[in-house]
């Protein structure tokens, strides 16, 4: 791999992303020329995608329908941005990490994280419910665009020890308006760190409109300026989300750098189940989004290309309710918890007053069961 100071700056035309979103798959799933040069993904892995996609509505449907049960304390719904969510996981190699924000659950799931150690910080049960070494995914941040650095100091260890393992960070529009992310992307521009930084622009930070957040042409612009090579995207067309993706991942495995990807895509649903979305939006915005489906699209892509029968559509659709109704039994299960355990994992080594107020506690719940 060679590194930014023992190659010429890149031009600031080979930054620059496509004027247009790339898009492989039209709204109708008829398959349209806005390519750009990108290598259209083999079908089998845009089976595996469709199969992911399918269960991952179903597992985002369960999910917000566990918050109205009380099982869940809050969830942010990914419905709309499917596409983005698995082409996320499957971009990746195992050995590649991923830093996920709090909306991206069924990224999680679809790398083969337990539903139930996924769903562990929405319950509130935990910080993080599982294990972010092994599974090579840290935890969900809820502060916005925090992860950015995180993702890029690990992306640049990474590159320092010889690896060629890629870091890829998920972020919402929202978070490019955070210093933390400017500061990330330069960092990364400056020690060449091979971290992929991924925009799920779904239109809403909460409920304010992107064009009261950003008067570039596209978030993908952001790049340029800090020397990151960009792209933008349709969001909804799982066929491109995964092209660029794969592309991206393969520029920063090889040596070239960090890469900023935008995809343009909507969120659905509200923002979590305690926002009212009809506050700041209309129904027939949501609406009009509904038809870019990006399950729907993906479908009929597929079909239309003989690669996709119908029982292996019933198929899927079985497998998604099965994957339901086993994190229905998981969430259902009362947890069994200690309270101790809110001490561990503040500090490598607790500091003093850690230690007093654990005591404390621990004295306090000796007293109850006595």
């Amino acid at each position: 791999m060679t590194r930014r100071e023992d190659r010429d700056r890149p031009k600031a035309a080979e930054l620059l992303p496509s004027e247009t979103p790339v898009r492989f798959v039209a709204e109708d799933g008829t398959a349209v020329s806005q390519r750009a040069g990108y290598a259209e993904p083999a079908l089998d892995r845009l089976r595996t995608a469709y199969r992911l996609m399918v269960r991952g509505r179903r597992f985002d449907a369960q999910a917000t329908a566990l918050t109205k049960q009380g099982r869940l304390a809050v969830y942010p719904s990914s419905a709309g941005q499917e596409a983005c969510q698995v082409a996320s996981a499957l971009a990746l190699r195992p050995d590649d990490w991923l830093f996920p924000t709090y909306r991206d659950s069924v990224a999680l799931v679809s790398r083969g994280l337990e539903p139930g150690e996924v769903l562990t910080l929405l319950r509130g049960d935990a910080h993080c419910g599982y294990d972010p070494s092994s599974t090579r995914v840290a935890p969900q941040c809820t502060p916005l665009a925090t992860q950015t650095l995180h993702a890029t100091g690990l992306a640049h260890a990474l590159h320092r020890r010889g690896k060629d393992t890629v870091v890829l960070a998920l972020i919402g529009d929202g978070a490019t308006s955070e210093g933390d992310f400017h500061e990330a992307l330069n960092f990364a521009a400056v020690f060449d760190a091979p971290v992929v930084f991924f925009v799920q622009n779904n239109g809403y930070a909460i409920s304010v409109p992107l064009e009261k957040q950003s008067a570039a042409p596209a978030l993908a612009y952001k790049g340029v300026g800090y020397g990151v090579r960009s792209e933008q995207v349709d969001g909804n067309d799982a066929v491109a989300v995964l092209a660029v993706l794969d592309a991206a991942v393969d520029h920063a495995r090889r040596g070239g750098g960090p890469m900023l990807v935008e995809a343009h895509t909507y969120r659905i649903d509200a923002h979590t189940n305690a926002d009212d979305a009809t506050r700041y939006r209309d129904a027939e915005e949501v609406e009009r989004w509904r038809a870019a489906d990006p399950v729907r699209r993906l479908q009929t892509y597929l079909t239309g290309r003989e690669a996709l029968p119908a029982k292996d559509i019933e198929q899927f659709q079985a497998e998604a309710e099965d994957f339901a109704a086993a994190v229905r039994d998981t969430m259902n299960a009362e947890p069994d918890l200690d309270p101790l355990s809110v001490f561990d994992h503040v500090y490598a080594e607790p500091t003093r007053q850690l230690v007093a107020q654990r005591a404390l506690v621990a004295a306090e719940l000796e007293a109850q069961e006595a």
